[in-house]
């Protein structure tokens, strides 16, 4: 593994041969979510893990808006990653739907779009991402001396050791203390528009699109199928069981199935 910085946006490496992919994390997360996956690839495909901005050691940015962080994803990929042709993008959540505009917006750059949980659609469960942004909110890092002393505190409002775990892991230790790695005010003040998804006209792209899905999880409906295959006409949509939203680290086993399955498939 090896990491690499380009402008705003900082990324790992895994592999160094095969196929490029790349991967984009959801609210939350990091690149580094991605590293099983990735893992589970090889050796066909290297794969690039990218902290979106807010997120990871990537920068913050003043405001939060799809199409900007498009674009910053594809200078970072242009810049070394993708120097030698299109690349196969998977996006997990808001990754998915960053994913999904750098497909409409750069489709020069995707060869094969894979969408984990997302749809092209505003909605979805914004009040439990209000509640879990206002929860590592109220943590009050003053008084934190050691990570399980947040932990407690979280744990007064998320009885989920695991989703507890996933947030945490955006603690940082520094200068003696802790502070927030991601952008909690800017993410917390954006979340309206995390939630929704931007008028992207009678853009359309058509190359092979795979939709993943959980099915325990209400993020992708059937009367979201009329938008996707507008804007995507050559979808398919795996269902995978016993998931919910974060379906590649509930079955990733699975999830490194179907993807091997659609990146190798033939081009029809």
């Amino acid at each position: 593994m090896s990491s690499s910085a380009s402008g705003t946006l900082t990324s790992t490496t895994v592999g160094d041969a095969g196929a490029p992919v790349v991967f984009l994390h959801g609210l939350f997360g990091q690149g580094r979510n991605f590293t099983q996956i990735a893992k589970g690839l090889l050796p066909e495909y290297r794969s690039l893990l990218v902290d979106l901005p807010n997120h990871g050691r990537s920068a913050w940015t003043d405001r939060f808006d799809y199409a900007s962080t498009a674009d910053l994803v594809a200078d970072h990929v242009r810049a070394g990653f993708a120097a030698d042709g299109p690349v196969h993008v998977v996006g997990h959540s808001m990754g998915g739907k960053v994913a999904m505009l750098l497909a409409l917006r750069h489709p020069d750059l995707v060869d094969r779009l894979v969408v984990a949980d997302i749809a092209p659609a505003s909605g979805g469960s914004q009040g439990e991402f209000a509640h879990l942004l206002d929860s590592l909110a109220a943590i009050d890092l003053t008084t934190v001396t050691r990570r399980g002393e947040a932990d407690e505190q979280l744990a007064a409002r998320v009885d989920d050791a695991r989703v507890r775990g996933f947030l945490l892991q955006n603690l940082r230790a520094a200068d003696g203390g802790f502070r927030w790695q991601a952008n909690l005010d800017l993410l917390r003040r954006d979340l309206s528009e995390i939630g929704g998804f931007p008028d992207v006209g009678d853009a359309a792209f058509d190359r092979p699109v795979l939709w993943v899905a959980g099915d325990r999880s209400d993020y992708v409906l059937p009367e979201h199928g009329p938008a996707m295959r507008r804007l995507f006409p050559r979808t398919t949509l795996v269902t995978l069981k016993g998931a919910g939203h974060w379906v590649h680290s509930e079955q990733p086993e699975a999830f490194v199935s179907v993807l091997r399955t659609f990146l190798a498939a033939d081009d029809r």
